[in-house]
């Protein structure tokens, strides 16, 4: 088992995922109107959360070979399907590319998982934990560059929350409220006063 790579490995996920939060909230008020940005936002999650939700669930028992591969085959398909159902591939070729790379990485590690002798039939002479531990690294590799994409894309302007047209409420003094965007540079809509 190489748990000297996991115990890194793990720490450098968790730390992209932290680093990748503070962008999002840095974005919020540009991503949180368009449902795309959304899916974009958690698909860029998930390649950080699962390859070191992976590598902590191997270090639980270095030396049992069989949580390795039920952890890595839970966790690797179910990315497969989370970034399939969510649609979200980065803008251009290059982020296409790297959607459609994250999904065949995960499912070649669940499949490895599930069915660890087929490193040898493929004629390498790694151990299958190994070709896990490369393909965990470049599926974080793919990560840092859709989130590197995403970082610089132009979000939708003017997009305008459903009905907000119509939205109209009092607060518990019977004091009407009304919306009103917030000028160039606020970070959002509120709500104000309309006694």
């Amino acid at each position: 088992m190489l748990k000297d790579f996991y115990v890194s490995f793990s720490a450098v996920c968790f730390t992209l995922l932290g680093l990748w939060l503070i962008v999002v909230q840095t974005r919020h008020a540009e991503w949180r109107g368009s449902p795309l940005h959304r899916r974009r936002v958690y698909a860029v999650a998930m390649h950080f959360s699962l390859p070191g939700l992976m590598s902590l669930l191997a270090l639980v028992d270095p030396e049992s070979s069989a949580l390795w591969r039920a952890s890595f085959a839970i966790a690797a398909i179910g990315g497969a399907v989370a970034l399939i159902a969510l649609r979200g591939a980065a803008p251009g070729r290059l982020g296409l590319a790297a959607y459609i790379s994250a999904i065949a990485l995960y499912a070649l590690i669940g499949t490895l998982a599930i069915a660890p002798h087929s490193v040898g039939e493929l004629g390498l002479q790694a151990a299958p934990v190994r070709v896990e531990a490369a393909l965990l690294t470049i599926l974080v590799f793919a990560g840092v560059n859709v989130a590197w994409l995403l970082l610089f894309e132009e979000a939708p302007t003017g997009y305008r929350w459903p009905g907000r047209d119509q939205l109209a409420r009092r607060d518990g003094a019977g004091h009407g409220l009304e919306w009103h965007d917030v000028p160039n540079g606020g970070s959002g809509q509120r709500w104000t006063s309309g006694v």
